[in-house]
C-alpha cells in the first residue's frame, strides 16, 4: 500500500513562500486524485487543494490565487507551492488520496508569523 511523506514546512513571515512536497512510496500513476489538507490548532482538518491524474486542480476558496498544487509522477511527488502566506495558513499540512484514504502521516508544520 502506498504511503505518503510530507516535507518542506517551516517558519516564514507573512507574505513569504514555501514549497511543500508529498513523496509517495510507489508509483502514483494509478492514484487518480492526491490532495493536500491542513489542520490548525483547535480546528478540523480541511481540504486545501487537489490534483487528478490529468492535472485538473481544485482549491479551497481561502487559498485560491496564492497556492498552486502540482504533481510529478516520474518523481512520485506532489507539490504545494504556497505564496503570499498569511498567519491563518499556520497549520500542519498533510497529503492523502481522497478516494481511498490512507492513515494520516506525520504531516509538515507551517508557521506564518512575524
Amino acid at each position: 500500500q502506498v504511503q505518503f511523506v510530507e516535507s518542506g514546512g517551516g517558519l516564514v513571515q507573512p507574505g513569504g513562500s514555501l514549497r511543500l512536497s508529498c513523496a509517495a512510496s510507489r508509483s502514483m500513476f494509478s492514484i487518480h486524485i492526491v490532495a493536500w489538507y491542513r489542520q490548525a490548532p483547535g480546528k478540523q482538518r480541511e481540504l486545501v487543494a487537489s490534483i487528478t491524474t490529468d492535472y485538473s486542480t481544485n482549491y479551497a476558496d481561502s487559498v485560491k490565487g496564492r497556492f498552486t498544487i502540482s504533481r510529478d509522477n516520474a518523481k512520485k511527488t506532489v507539490y504545494l507551492q504556497m505564496n503570499s502566506l498569511k498567519p491563518d495558513d499556520t497549520a500542519v499540512y498533510y497529503c492523502n488520496r481522497p478516494l481511498a484514504f490512507l492513515s494520516w502521516g506525520q504531516g509538515t508544520q507551517v508557521t506564518v508569523s512575524e
